[in-house]
């Protein structure tokens, strides 16, 4: 499709990580296709910067977010780019998010340089960022010791290189787009190792000022219906919980036809308790479904929990 000479140029703000720039140059191909001028501004966050504490230390809220969403506000940017599991679970009143593009596979995975590595075989080291992922390891493979694994992807890797861990766990979907494939040693199950809310898609932000036919423009370009539904229910859960990238909880909704399914939970850092509930619906329903799953979750215990992990962290 041509471009049209009389709009605007949308100017697509991103982080500068090379998973970031593959993810905002994606989102400008797909609105090139669609007709449209792009330029892409690079902008360095909070959590590029502070790479010598964990997420859970600095305080994740925003920790990816807040640069971008202060360029949104000021009107250097139309656009942000984000991993939509970066995003943070209440948007702030003057902005919202736009869109969700189309999902990418949502589990986790383990990467090595020795091909035939398994969790779970002899005494291993092994490196992540996420909480979540810690909590999960500590449950199902109790014998493995885990090490902060904080910095991009191919930091991560150099660190795995250079002999700090034997093997790092990283979202697939990552993994898949800075073509590292032929690194992965396991596929973790979704049974066990379910994934934090919003994984595997990329999250498309604007302040509520941008002109809505841009908006609808853009929406119309980038959303993708079913990872939108499926989003919808995963981000409630989360907002319900009042957990950010720091809270060892995970949501994963899937999609047949018009019916929604949602497998949501809470695990305690020391992996002991394993809270896991589930509902369908209809899809119209993924923020209620989402928000009522919540309170499931919450009165099961995962209250209890919450307060735990809060009062570690005083």
């Amino acid at each position: 499709m041509q471009a049209d000479t009389n709009s605007p140029i949308i100017r697509i703000g991103t982080r500068g990580s090379r998973l970031a720039l593959w993810q905002a140059h994606h989102v400008a191909d797909t609105l090139r296709a669609h007709g449209m001028k792009v330029d892409i501004v690079t902008i360095t966050t909070k959590g590029d910067l502070v790479l010598d504490k964990s997420l859970d230390k600095i305080g994740a809220k925003g920790v990816f977010t807040e640069e971008l969403e202060e360029s949104l506000r000021d009107g250097s940017i139309d656009i942000a780019v984000h991993s939509a599991k970066d995003v943070q679970s209440s948007i702030p009143e003057d902005l919202e998010l736009l869109a969700f593009m189309e999902r990418e596979k949502v589990h986790d995975v383990v990467i090595s340089f020795d091909p035939l590595f398994k969790l779970g075989e002899g005494q291993q080291v092994i490196g992540t960022s996420s909480t979540r992922r810690r909590s999960m390891l500590k449950r199902f493979y109790p014998d493995v010791i885990t090490a902060e694994c904080r910095g991009n992807l191919q930091t991560r890797i150099q660190k795995l290189k250079d002999g700090q861990y034997d093997a790092i766990l990283l979202a697939y979907a990552g993994v898949a787009r800075m073509q590292y494939d032929h690194m992965i040693a396991q596929h973790l199950p979704l049974d066990k190792f379910i994934p934090a809310a919003g994984q595997g898609s990329v999250a498309i932000e604007c302040a509520k000022t941008l002109p809505l036919e841009r908006k609808l423009k853009l929406k119309e370009a980038l959303d993708h219906a079913p990872t939108h539904s499926c989003l919808a229910a995963e981000r409630a859960y989360l907002r319900t919980m009042e957990g950010g990238c720091s809270i060892p909880s995970f949501a994963l909704a899937t999609l047949e036809g018009d019916q929604l399914t949602l497998k949501a939970g809470i695990i305690s850092l020391d992996g002991e308790e394993f809270i896991l509930e589930e509902t369908t619906g209809d899809k119209e329903q993924a923020e209620t479904m989402g928000e009522q799953l919540a309170h499931v979750v919450l009165s099961q215990g995962g209250d209890r929990i919450l307060q735990e992990i809060r009062a570690t962290k005083h």
